[in-house]
């Protein structure tokens, strides 16, 4: 016969480790969120929505071949992305991302986001994008962003 502790102390533990699943799958989507965002204001061209999800001084960085085709770092700006998001463009920027790998450990989350970018229909390139985000008392906000960019090797 199983004691009345026993049984209280299992219900206990399934609704501690649910209530725990669940917060998890909280904080991930609302991490997805963040970056949904940011890609829905490049598609319309709303600088002020992308930039809602950056800290002010965010890193950006882009991995590409230069013009010798050697891999080179590029560092980026936030307010020369938020321009070139914010001028008018005739075609429609359209990154599609493909997956998202998301790791959270409390304030801090990782995010590997594969994608292809289209300029209207035209494919453009393809690479990953790797976000760093930050919980802060407005929620969760990108402090890093680093991606590669190639043409060739696309799923396309």
């Amino acid at each position: 016969m199983k004691r009345p502790g026993s049984i209280l102390f299992l219900a206990i533990l399934g609704v501690l480790l649910y209530s725990n699943s669940a917060q998890a799958q909280y904080e991930e989507d609302a991490v997805k969120k963040v970056i949904r965002t940011m890609f829905d204001g490049m598609r319309a061209g709303d600088s002020s929505m992308v930039h809602s999800v950056f800290i002010d001084d965010v890193r950006m960085q882009t991995i590409a071949p230069n013009r010798q085709g050697q891999m080179s770092l590029r560092d980026g700006s936030l307010t020369n992305f938020l321009n070139a998001v914010g001028t008018p463009h005739d075609q429609v920027w359209d990154e599609r991302i493909l997956d998202y790998q998301v790791k959270i450990d409390g304030a801090m989350a990782a995010v590997w986001t594969p994608y292809e970018f289209y300029a209207g229909e035209r494919f453009s390139h393809c690479g990953v994008n790797s976000f760093q985000l930050m919980k802060t008392a407005a929620g969760w906000k990108i402090i890093y962003l680093v991606d590669t960019r190639r043409s060739d090797n696309c799923s396309n």
